[in-house]
């Protein structure tokens, strides 16, 4: 596993230790940042199931100023650290060791918004379309903001989301990615 391009391209990254977590492949990660831009121009991200922290990396590589990497496993926010530390660039991360609900609660505390976010729970524990609506009504997304879902195909996201616009869908074997923007008649 490696950072695929950007600022940091090229240096490899450590994936969680166990069967808890299923690192995103460079593969898929390729893809999806070419779905999404290749590259930013500042903006923040936030990772609700940010396991070894490769796609917020990658972000923050392709030019993304700021990722907020949230996970409740204590080896995954580890592994988070040590891949951060590879990028000499920690003030770029901020890493919470929390459940994912009570951390997005806390962000909207702050008035934190992001402009990228990602969700890539664990299979089994999939609630993605209660939580994207929860991230809007908590005001924690930019008018802008693009919600990435990376599940299996089991999980048949659906292409209508209220208060969401469904933007592409793409099939990587068991993967599946499924592209979201934020509503206009959200803002």
């Amino acid at each position: 596993m490696r950072i695929v391009a950007g600022d940091f391209g090229g240096r490899r990254l450590k994936a969680v230790p166990g069967m808890a977590t299923r690192p995103t492949t460079d593969k898929v990660k390729e893809a999806l940042f070419n779905i999404i831009g290749p590259y930013f121009d500042g903006g923040r991200s936030l990772d609700l199931f940010a396991g070894s922290g490769g796609l917020s990396i990658e972000a923050v590589s392709r030019g993304i100023e700021q990722a907020v990497l949230i996970d409740r496993q204590y080896a995954a926010i580890k592994t988070i650290q040590d891949n951060v530390a590879v990028t000499k660039a920690p003030e770029r991360f901020e890493i919470l060791k929390r459940d994912a609900n009570r951390a997005v609660q806390e962000l909207a505390d702050r008035g934190d918004q992001f402009d990228l976010v990602f969700f890539d729970p664990p299979y089994a524990q999939q609630k993605i379309v209660a939580q994207m609506t929860r991230l809007r009504e908590l005001n924690l997304l930019t008018p802008t903001a693009r919600i990435v879902c990376e599940t299996d195909q089991k999980a048949q996201l659906p292409d209508d989301v209220a208060g969401f616009d469904f933007i592409e869908r793409r099939d990587y074997g068991i993967t599946e990615l499924t592209i979201y923007g934020l509503g206009s008649e959200a803002e």
